[in-house]
């Protein structure tokens, strides 16, 4: 989208208000489908198949099933690198992201990121207290036909999400959003028109837009790092922000560590309705 296309970011949250309070007025007051408590939400892998042994007494043998076949190299290395950015947690866990990774569930007590020019969808479910979070680098890629979804890239890291919200029985538009991070970190005067956390912001908004979800806070742009917690009991959501410029991340194939951010202010997120 052409920089003289974009609108202002008061008119994009009056309008992210517009849409929710609507899209509350068309479902009734209908309450969300009913999901299983204790749950990781995480695609499981197959089990395989027993010889049931000779029962006593001589009795026929239960028939034999053949096992499946060992798994190929490459689907051994989607299931690997699947499981590098979605973390599992343990229950209770305070469980930190990092660049690329997401994570969707009911166990961890509350998920944690930093944020330069990537970007943050909080994502919680106010009956269920069921949420997640993402924290992609870039808005999108090429992506080759059967080619492993990647968390790194905010359509793909979106789509794992609300795959991990229908398998708990519930529906996008049921969860409260949030979206924070996209720090301009070019230097100032540069003159460079490519501006990777612009870019993210509005693919931010695009998803969150497309999935239905009911905006609740947000906080982009400008030129700060940002630190962001959601606690999943009660779906609060804490950001903070740091003082500096913020740093450009590496979309490498394995996150790296963040430099550790300068000490932040504590900031209260202001809800929008």
């Amino acid at each position: 989208m052409a920089l003289a296309e974009r609108k202002p970011l008061a008119e994009r949250m009056a309008q992210a208000a517009a849409r929710t309070a609507a899209a509350r007025e068309a479902r009734g007051g209908v309450p969300p489908t009913p999901v299983a408590a204790g749950l990781d939400f995480r695609s499981l892998p197959p089990t395989t198949p027993r010889i049931g042994p000779t029962p006593p007494g001589g009795g026929a043998a239960a028939p034999a099933v053949a096992p499946k076949p060992a798994p190929s190299a490459s689907t051994t290395q989607r299931v690997a690198h699947s499981a590098h950015w979605q973390p599992a947690a343990q229950p209770g866990e305070q469980l930190m992201l990092m660049p690329g990774q997401m994570h969707f569930g009911d166990k961890a007590a509350s998920l944690r990121t930093l944020l330069g020019s990537c970007v943050a969808v909080t994502l919680w479910h106010p009956l269920r207290r069921i949420g997640g979070m993402c924290h992609f680098l870039l808005p999108s890629r090429t992506r080759r036909a059967a080619e492993a979804l990647d968390g790194r890239y905010g359509d793909e890291a979106l789509e794992a999400m609300v795959a991990a919200i229908q398998r708990s029985g519930t529906r996008p538009d049921e969860y409260h959003a949030h979206l924070y991070g996209g720090a301009d970190t070019m230097p100032e005067g540069s003159g460079l028109k490519f501006n990777v956390g612009e870019r993210n912001i509005e693919q931010g908004w695009s998803l969150i837009d497309r999935h239905g979800f009911q905006l609740q806070g947000v906080d982009v742009g400008e030129d700060v790092p940002r630190t962001v917690t959601l606690v999943l009991a009660s779906g609060e959501v804490d950001m903070k922000r740091g003082a500096g410029r913020a740093a450009v991340p590496l979309p490498e194939t394995a996150p790296a560590p963040l430099d550790e951010i300068p000490t932040a202010t504590p900031r209260r997120v202001r809800r929008l309705f």
